[in-house]
């Protein structure tokens, strides 16, 4: 309960209230310019379910959202949450896509993806999904074992929900006229191939590819380009060095036009440019058969890399359960500025299954989206640390922070039996040497620059506390953008204290502190922010710009 203070307890407490200010600001720090914003840190608790993330900041908010194939409610698909700093997540309630029936795939909803447009307001977020409906229609074949597309919703919000543009997937067929369909003279396990090279080519030539794991790349001169992953069904790879086929998944390109992005009111479906339509059929194919094409980005044999090689005697090792394979999946593509000013291309990418001890992330570099691109020899940047408790490291993005550092947010396991977890680990660049680096951690680290100053903002500043009752002050914690950090994490506490201490007691419950009196008068309540540390203790924050001070606040109080 609040009351009005009485006007003659006022100037008590607008003094106890200064005198405690001013021994809590202490002395000012000389070159406070040279010096981080805040001695702030965080470090990869495990705690927030997901798979797959992609983040971005949305400067309109403060906020990095982060969207992630787990984690959504029942009634939706895709989890999101939100951070001030790439490091205390909150969920947002629900999820991304409503479950309302009128989607077009019924499973397998993977690797989302959104992109905003400032000019429009428009949120677009993309994804791949499993259809069970007119499967033939784009595929052929009705009983098409992994018949995945990539849909895309819309939204004003990053926050969602976002609907579907369509009740359809993208309007995209890519079509391998060079691929020897195996599957097709292959047994319905489907996981035994041809013997040899020869028996392969004996399959009929051509098949309709699946694809997942969307990334759209916007490029400097105004062309939008969607890298995917071909699905690894239904492309058995001969590798000549095992003498065996290998069923691969790999990553294209497709361009795409600028309709959709242009569209003031996001009802647009994205659409392959010309080029690409059709650009795979055959004179004698019958009308009204649609046969896209692609271009070719990353695979194994181009570019051969041992350690992609984990999976490739499955089929041995578990007794004819699991398939001889190869992942190159979850991309994302950046533009730097390389050697002479000219522009440089780096792309991302997972190898491995996630549950594997060689599952990680590679990379590779162009001079051009559309490549040739070459993987890097450092590869992987990116692998499980037990040292650290942190396994199956993979399928991140890149983001940008508002001050210019790069992140990598990735998915990760604290053991090998747990689900999927959301990690950050700072990334550096180096262009001129093609150098790309991960930095995995599970201890202390500096929160990303540009979220600092803190601030901590109570609700009232001035309280009546009754006799024999309570009074609550709501607490807000906000980074310099102004986004609000949750206070129910336990990444973050308050830290609550009444001066003098037998006026009262102060009880703190997430964003709230209860204030109980205990003798009338006047009195202060300090409240100070807390982030917890590797060892699980906790430590005040405080800002050391322009000088070091405590991120805390007072608020005087009324004891009845």
């Amino acid at each position: 309960m609040t009351g009005v203070v009485p006007r003659r307890c006022r100037r008590t407490l607008t003094v106890l209230l200064s005198l405690v200010l001013l021994a809590a600001l202490g002395p000012g720090v000389a070159n406070a310019q040279r010096r981080p914003a805040s001695d702030a840190t965080f470090y990869n608790d495990a705690r927030t379910p997901g798979a797959d993330p992609f983040v971005r900041y949305d400067e309109r908010s403060g906020f990095y959202y982060a969207y992630s194939t787990e984690g959504a409610d029942p009634g939706y698909h895709f989890a999101i949450y939100r951070s001030p700093d790439l490091a205390v997540w909150e969920k947002v309630p629900g999820g991304a896509l409503r479950d309302d029936g009128t989607q077009w795939a019924h499973d397998w909803f993977w690797a989302p993806e959104v992109y905003f447009n400032e000019r429009t307001g428009v949120y677009f977020f993309f994804y791949s999904g499993r259809m069970n409906r007119n499967v033939a229609e784009h595929f052929k074949y009705a009983n098409f074992e992994e018949p995945s597309k990539i849909g895309v919703a819309v939204s004003r919000s990053p926050e969602g929900p976002f609907r579907n543009i369509t009740t359809a997937p993208i309007d995209y067929y890519p079509y391998d006229p060079d691929y020897h369909d195996v599957n097709l003279i292959m047994d319905s396990t489907q996981r035994k191939p041809p013997a040899t090279l020869e028996e392969g080519r004996t399959a009929p030539l051509g098949t309709y590819i699946p694809y997942i794991d969307p990334n759209v790349f916007f490029d400097d001169d105004g062309r939008i380009y969607l890298y995917f992953s071909r699905n690894a069904y239904r492309n058995w790879v001969w590798d000549t060095d095992l003498g065996k086929y290998i069923e691969e998944s790999n990553i294209y390109l497709v361009e795409l036009t600028r309709e959709w992005w242009d569209d003031p009111e996001g009802r647009t479906m994205p659409a392959i440019h010309p080029r690409y339509r059709d650009a795979n059929r055959a004179p004698a194919d019958p009308p009204g058969v649609r046969k896209d094409g692609f271009t070719p980005i990353l695979n194994y044999g181009s570019d051969k890399q041992s350690w992609e090689n984990a999976h490739v005697d499955d089929y041995a090792r578990s007794g004819g359960q699991k398939k001889d394979r190869r992942w190159a999946e979850g991309s994302t593509t950046i533009r730097t500025t390389g050697k002479g000013g000219k522009p440089r291309y780096f792309l991302t990418y997972s190898a491995n299954n996630y549950e594997n001890e060689h599952y990680g992330v590679g990379y590779a570099t162009a001079d051009s989206p559309l490549g040739p691109w070459r993987k890097s020899t450092a590869n992987p940047v990116l692998r499980q640390d037990p040292a650290q408790r942190l396994f199956s490291t993979g399928h991140g993005s890149i983001v940008d922070t508002p001050a210019g550092q790069r992140y990598y947010v990735h998915h990760g396991r604290p053991s090998t039996s747990d689900s999927r977890r959301i990690y950050t680990s700072p990334l550096s660049l180096d262009p001129r040497r093609d150098a790309l680096d991960i930095h995995e951690s599970t201890t202390d680290q500096p929160i990303p620059d540009g979220v600092a100053p803190l601030r901590l903002t109570p609700q009232r500043r001035w309280v009546e506390v009754p006799a024999g009752g309570a009074a609550t002050v709501p607490v807000e914690v906000t980074s310099r953008a102004g986004a609000t950090f949750d206070l129910t994490n336990p990444l973050n506490r308050l830290r609550a204290e009444v001066f003098p201490s037998w006026a009262g007691t102060a009880e703190v419950r997430g964003g709230e502190v209860v204030v109980r009196a205990s003798h009338p008068g006047v009195a202060v309540l300090t409240m100070t922010y807390q982030r917890q540390r590797a060892d699980g203790g906790y430590v005040d924050v405080s800002n050391l710009r322009p000088r070091r001070a405590p991120v805390a606040a007072r608020v005087a109080l009324y004891l009845r």
